[in-house]
């Protein structure tokens, strides 16, 4: 088996009569492999989990640092997930936990030099992972996939069904 038919989908593509939920699945199914390759190759060739990874990238992207709340709502976790990667990748010298010098409660937190110097070879690698998963799709496919996912975010975003606070 190879390509597309080698990853089995949940319900196996099955459903015909309900195409939103079919799309839907096949999303997932995608996500969900590019996520456990990406986990798999960090840990094997890093020593390094995901959630390491996407704080790493999130202070990159902010040089200044960020509170742990900034952080969180960065990446859509709670402050308790955060909490702890935070504090392995302190111990490990990775990053930076200062007071913050305009709100006494809270904490800025930065990447080191080993850190910057550390995630700039493991996000070269991660770039070049996404590329190999994706370069069974030509240019004109991957554009096409990133507005249509682009409409898809838009149509989440107005979903008239979604919860109220």
């Amino acid at each position: 088996m190879t390509g597309a038919s080698a990853i089995r989908e949940k319900h196996d593509g099955e459903m015909a009569d309900r195409s939103n939920v079919r799309l839907w699945l096949r999303l997932l199914t995608c996500t969900t492999v590019i996520e456990k390759r990406l986990k798999r190759r960090f840990a094997d060739q890093y020593g390094i989990t995901l959630p390491r990874f996407d704080v790493m990238a999130a202070l990159d992207r902010n040089p200044a640092g960020m509170t742990m709340g900034q952080l969180s709502q960065e990446l859509l976790v709670s402050n308790g997930n955060v909490t702890g990667v935070v504090q392995t990748l302190a111990r490990d010298n990775y990053i930076s936990i200062s007071p913050s010098p305009t709100d006494g409660r809270a904490s800025i937190v930065r990447l080191t030099q080993l850190g910057r110097e550390c995630f700039s070879g493991i996000a070269e690698a991660h770039h070049e992972w996404i590329d190999m998963m994706l370069e069974g799709l030509t240019r004109d496919q991957r554009s096409a996939l990133y507005e249509l996912l682009g409409a898809l975010k838009t149509s989440l975003a107005d979903d008239k069904g979604k919860e109220q606070p």
